[in-house]
């Protein structure tokens, strides 16, 4: 048996015990909590020990809302258009592409990642000028839209009948009626699996996400959106370390009894202990910056349109929960603008009145405008709110384009936290890594409690937002611990530092309780722990 010490000041988000000195490991499991005198006591002489002395370890921090597979594709097998950070400069993207494309000559497909729109519109035209020869295809930051040369047209097949079936606001034309390139939406989450990968090149995107997730201090994840990976792939020849907890993607109004009889035999076939699949992910919407996010009124700039809907079918809805349900799942929605938010709650309801189970789990993401009625509904129903307080300030552009578009009112009041906390719900954080270009365990808990950034984080260029949503660090950890654990129906054995738990765990040069919160701002991440064993140290 392997009999492993830790020793350090350890906050263990468990109410009956929140303090100790010392941890005592065996087989990769707590066996006990408590003092390092007794601890030593309790272990075998040839204990390893690891003594992070007046550091602080907390429970495996996790993240409940991520696309891993993703994440590692944009790292290594895509041009990364916000390599130096953020911009909207169309002549610096045109220079990362062609570096990419003469750094990979050998490639028939290339694909860049990280677009941010602005006012300037640009088309297939674009990126003929950069490659003209071969497809190339450039997705948003946030995954909602495409751009794509003439090449990549050709081999997605998009044309004049593509453009007709899914509708000029999702595949826009040019003067002549001819697709200029430009996709959103629906026709974009058709195309973006079918781009051109090996089982060696997912095998490959999962891990460097592995190392990007354990280098910043995670422990599990919650993949939303885990389709791309291939069946050989997850398990990863017992090189998997992250936990990852999948929700597979289902299309617009799909047929429940079909998606859920896939899903559960993919669980079947794929699921081990380090890759396991909990459910169906769907989109109801898009984004506000978009105009794609579902909205209960009407876009300010665009009156008579209230935005996107894509799972809109209501019985089509219950029935994917009901189902689910029967298979032990929960659900995850893509749920932005305060419409969506407002048809899923109306969903769940009907649900729980034909399964009678109030604690599924369901789980609604973003949540950028969303009604006190909804709040509180959220709470009443179990469901579980997955917030960003990385997005809770007003950053330049993005909020004025929400005043533009939605009003001051809803632009103020955006991003609630502490509300769904005051109503009873299992408040978690998420980033939408790499859709969102921060996953930040210490500025997550800053932007919690500040509704903004540390000032020499961007040079002071955003302010607070929405200050009354503002939560404490003790809420904090928990959204990132036992509330994540909970989401994935894994509180019995992660989520907290307690005896017969696993030995997950996070270690920090900051008392994130209690330090002043600028030094929280800059905290260290000193090593990440799975199974007792090191598996980062910096």
């Amino acid at each position: 048996m392997k009999q492993t010490i830790i020793l350090g000041n350890i906050i263990t988000v468990d109410t009956k015990r929140p303090f100790a000195k010392a941890a005592l490991v065996k087989d990769g499991v707590f066996a006990y909590i408590g003092s390092a005198e007794e601890a030593k006591k309790l272990a075998c002489a040839d204990a390893q020990v690891l003594d992070y002395g007046n550091n602080y370890i907390y429970p495996g921090f996790m993240e409940s809302h991520c696309h891993g597979s993703f994440a590692g594709e944009r790292a290594i097998g895509q041009a990364n258009l916000m390599e130096g950070g953020m911009t909207t400069d169309y002549a610096r993207y045109r220079n990362i592409i062609k570096a990419f494309i003469e750094k990979n000559p050998q490639r028939d497909f290339y694909v860049a990642a990280g677009w941010v729109e602005n006012e300037e519109y640009v088309s297939k035209a674009y990126l003929d000028e950069i490659c003209s020869d071969k497809p190339l295809l450039m997705q948003t930051g946030g995954g909602h839209s495409m751009l794509l040369n003439t090449k990549a047209m050709e081999w997605a097949g998009i044309d004049t009948a593509y453009a007709k079936k899914w509708g000029y606001d999702l595949v826009h034309v040019d003067k002549d009626g001819e697709p200029d390139g430009y996709i959103c939406e629906g026709p974009v989450f058709e195309i973006a699996p079918k781009l051109p990968k090996t089982v060696e090149d997912i095998k490959e995107y999962l891990l460097a996400w592995q190392e990007m997730a354990l280098s910043s201090g995670f422990t599990a994840v919650g993949d939303a959106g885990a389709n791309v990976l291939h069946k050989d792939a997850p398990q990863q020849e017992g090189k998997l370390k992250l936990r990852t907890y999948a929700w597979m993607y289902v299309t617009d109004n799909a047929d429940a009894k079909t998606e859920i009889a896939r899903i559960a035999a993919q669980r079947a076939e794929m699921s081990g202990e380090y890759f396991h699949i909990i459910g169906p992910k769907a989109f109801l919407d898009g984004v506000t910056e978009a105009h794609t996010g579902w909205q209960n009124q009407d876009y300010l700039d665009q009156p008579g349109y209230h935005g996107n809907e894509r799972f809109n079918d209501h019985d089509k809805m219950v029935d994917l929960i009901v189902d689910a349900n029967k298979e032990g799942m929960s659900v995850h929605v893509h749920s932005e603008g305060g419409g969506a938010t407002h048809y899923m709650l109306g969903c769940i309801e009907d649900a729980e009145k034909i399964t009678g189970n109030m604690d599924q789990r369901n789980v609604l993401a973003h949540l950028h405008f969303v009604t006190d009625e909804d709040i509180r509904r959220m709470g009443a129903t179990g469901s579980i709110p997955a917030v960003a307080p990385l997005w809770s300030a007003k950053a330049p552009g993005l909020y004025e384009q929400e005043v533009a578009y939605m009003g001051q009112k809803l632009a103020d009041e955006a991003y609630p936290i502490k509300s769904f906390y005051d109503a009873g719900a299992n408040v978690v954080f998420h980033s939408d890594y790499p859709v969102s270009p921060m996953m930040d365990i210490k500025l997550s808990i800053y932007a919690a409690e500040k509704r903004d950034y540390p000032k020499e984080l961007i040079g002071g260029a955003t302010a607070p937002r929405n200050l009354k949503e503002a939560i404490t660090r003790e809420q904090s950890l928990r959204a990132m611990t036992i509330n994540v654990a909970r989401q994935f129906h894994q509180e019995h054995r992660l989520g907290s530092i307690e005896f017969g738990k696993l030995a997950n765990m996070t270690v920090y040069d900051c008392d994130f309780l209690h330090d002043d919160i600028e030094k929280v701002a800059q905290a260290n991440l000193i090593a990440t722990i799975i199974d007792g064993e090191e598996v980062f140290k910096a």
